[in-house]
This record gives structure tokens, sequence and C-alpha cells, in this order.
């Protein structure tokens, strides 16, 4: 697959996930927020937690289950993450967690799963 064509199915699941969120409650504060240390895909308020969503899309199965390309290093880098925007935001206060949404989209329609808390903020980056 291209990278062109990757990035426009990357897009079209993040578009798919945040309409599912929001259909289930999720409030959306920020799609793509950059900083220095990088991007967190979506960041939204659900009920009165802060939740950093990772969305992950697959056209296939040939690189596994989308939410298993959360990987100890990509969990540490969303934990520096969601750290950094809550500091800058002065919501260091707030109850968080870590929401995974993964996106199939090999069949005739997409098929869309949220991990609510799929991990724990890693020790060595919060």
């Amino acid at each position: 697959m291209s990278a062109r064509r990757t990035r426009r199915l990357g897009q079209a699941g993040e578009d798919l996930a945040v309409e599912v969120l929001r259909r289930r409650g999720y409030r959306i504060l920020e799609r793509n927020y950059r900083c220095p240390l990088g991007e967190i895909d979506c960041v939204a308020l659900h009920g009165r937690t802060l939740v950093f969503l990772e969305v992950k899309t697959r056209a296939g199965q040939a690189y596994g289950a989308p939410h298993e390309a959360v990987d100890r290093r990509k969990r540490r880098k969303l934990t520096r993450l969601a750290q950094y925007f809550a500091k800058e935001r002065r919501l260091e206060g707030a109850p968080m967690r870590f929401d995974v949404v993964a996106v199939r989209w090999d069949g005739p329609s997409p098929t869309v799963e949220v991990f609510e808390n799929a991990f724990e903020a890693v020790e060595d980056g919060w």
C-alpha cells in the first residue's frame, strides 16, 4: 500500500473513530494534538475523565489486530504526551485514562472497537 493510501486510510479511520466516540458520549477536545514530543490522535472528555486516544486503522489482517500496534514504546510516548498536554492545560489533577480505538476496513463495511482504559500510564514516562 502506498504511503498516500495509508495516510488516507488512517485519516478515514480517525474520522470514523471520532464519530463513534461522539455517539458514545465523548466530548472531543483536540484532534491531532501536536507538541514538541509528538502527536496524540485525539483528546476527549468522557464524563469527567480526560481521555487520550490512539486510533489504529488496518485494511486487512496482515499486520495483526490494530490495537496490538500500541506496544510498550508507543504507550511510553503516549504517556509523555499526555503529561505534556495536562501540564500545558493545567489539568494535572484531572482523572485521566488511555483508550485505543481499533478500526478494521477489511470487509464491506468498517468495524470500530473502543478499548477503554486500554493501558496504564507507563511509569517511567508519567
